[in-house]
C-alpha cells in the first residue's frame, strides 16, 4: 500500500500589467530597462511569475448540448510540484516553479523520494517520456506513470483499462490540492519566487500537521 504519487497544480499570483517589450525581457531572464532606475516600481514587478493555460472540462451548455473542445484559461502565477506517500498522503517532496514550467522535468530533478519504503511511482501523462522512464528504471523506481494516447491512433483498450487502474490511486493527490486551496486558500501575494517558494512550503507544511493530526484521531477512535 506504500508508494509515491506525483502531480503539480497552479498556484495564481496578482497579474502583472506589462507591455510585450517588458514581457521580452522577462522570458529572456532580464529586467526591462525602463525598471532599472526605478527601484519602486520594481518592488512591485514579479520578474518570475509567468502566464500559461490552464485547461478544463467544458461544461454542459444550457441547452444540454456539449462543447466540441475543453477550456483553455489564460493564468499567471506558478507551480506547486508535490510527492505525496501513496497511503498516508503526507507531502514528501516539493518544488515551486512558474506557471509555464513542464511538469515531467521536475520528476528528474529531485522530486522523487528515495527513502519511501515502496518503489513505485504514479503520475499521469506529463510524466511520460523516455527520458523518465530510464531515470526511474536506473534508480530502482517501478513506473506506474499513465501511458499517451498512440499519434493519430484510438487508445487501445487495453491501455485505457491499465490508465483507469492507476487513476484510483493517482488521484489520491488532487485531494491533497484540494485541502490546500479550499482551507488555506492558497494564493501567492507576494513578489518572486523566492518568496513564492517559502509560502508554498509553509502551506506544505500546515498541511502535513493537519494530516497527521487526523490520522491521529483515526487511530483512536479505532
Amino acid at each position: 500500500m506504500s508508494g509515491q504519487i506525483l502531480d503539480a497544480t497552479l498556484v495564481a499570483a496578482p497579474k502583472q500589467r506589462n507591455t510585450n517589450a517588458e514581457k521580452a525581457d522577462l522570458r529572456a531572464g532580464r529586467v526591462p530597462e525602463d525598471w532599472q532606475d526605478k527601484p519602486s516600481k520594481l518592488s512591485h514587478k514579479d520578474c518570475h511569475a509567468r502566464w500559461t493555460l490552464k485547461f478544463t472540462k467544458a461544461k454542459r451548455q444550457d441547452d444540454g448540448t456539449m462543447p466540441s473542445s475543453d477550456l483553455a484559461i489564460p493564468f499567471c502565477g506558478y507551480k506547486s510540484h508535490v510527492s505525496i506517500h501513496r497511503k498516508y498522503r503526507f507531502i514528501r517532496k516539493w518544488k515551486t516553479t512558474d506557471a509555464a514550467a513542464s511538469d515531467g522535468a521536475r520528476l528528474r530533478g529531485g522530486l522523487l523520494d528515495k527513502a519511501n519504503t515502496a518503489s513505485s511511482v504514479w503520475a499521469d501523462t506529463a510524466y511520460r517520456s523516455k527520458a523518465n522512464e530510464d531515470f526511474m528504471e536506473k534508480r530502482g523506481f517501478v513506473s506506474k506513470v499513465h501511458r499517451k494516447k498512440p499519434h493519430l491512433k484510438p487508445m487501445p483498450l487495453h491501455i485505457q483499462r491499465s490508465n483507469a487502474g492507476k487513476s484510483v490511486i493517482r488521484s489520491r493527490v488532487e485531494d491533497v490540492f484540494a485541502d490546500q486551496k479550499s482551507r488555506t486558500g492558497l494564493f501567492i501575494r507576494t513578489v518572486d519566487i523566492t518568496r513564492a517558494t517559502m509560502r508554498i512550503g509553509l502551506a506544505n507544511i500546515v498541511y502535513n500537521m493537519r494530516r497527521i493530526l487526523f490520522l491521529e484521531r483515526l487511530n483512536a477512535r479505532a
